[in-house]
């Protein structure tokens, strides 16, 4: 069945959290299985997931019939990329994406694809020069879909001890550094 014409994003409400958080659960146990290390550590966290509604952060893809998808999308801070190894195309406003997840009955429909090109829609839409993301070394479809998408690698930053791949794509003519 295909579903994409009955999908709309909307901001996350508290009353989301339950579902939100589920989405996240299940993500975790996916990369677990793919031995994978990413979100191994305990994050993110029930908190994660109220801290971004609470900010008006969070973002979910819903159908008609449910929620689908989750990402938070955060303006110009993330103070792990303060320090990357390697150096950001720009120095301009920009937006970071986290905590991406798809429902698994969804998976292979493109969602993931949908929210960061509706990250990248809010981005723009709000005068931001790019948009700036990160993930694990081993989290190969999330890497093919930034390259997808035209991501630009940019180096290394580190997470909770570990080091992740960071990347940019610019919206703008703004030259880059």
């Amino acid at each position: 069945m295909n579903t994409s014409s009955s999908l709309y994003f909307r901001l996350a409400e508290p009353s989301d959290s339950p579902t939100i958080w589920e989405l996240i659960r299940a993500a975790k146990e996916r990369r677990k299985a793919e031995g994978s290390l990413q979100w191994q550590d305990g994050y993110p966290k029930k908190e994660s997931i109220e801290e971004d509604i609470a900010k008006r952060e969070g973002i979910v893809l819903c159908t008609e019939e449910e929620t689908v998808g989750y990402f938070a999308l955060i303006y110009n801070y993330e103070p792990a990329y303060e320090l990357i190894e390697g150096k950001w195309l720009t120095s301009g406003p920009f937006y970071v994406v986290h905590r991406v997840a798809v429902a698994t009955a969804h998976l292979g429909r493109g969602y993931a694809r949908r929210m960061l090109q509706e990250a990248e829609r809010i981005s723009q839409q709000h005068d931001a020069v790019s948009i700036r993301v990160d993930t694990n070394f081993d989290n190969l479809p999330m890497l093919h879909l930034f390259d997808s998408l035209g991501y630009r690698y940019c180096g290394e930053v580190e997470f909770r001890g570990s080091p992740r791949r960071a990347f940019e794509k610019v919206f703008t003519k703004t030259p880059l550094l």
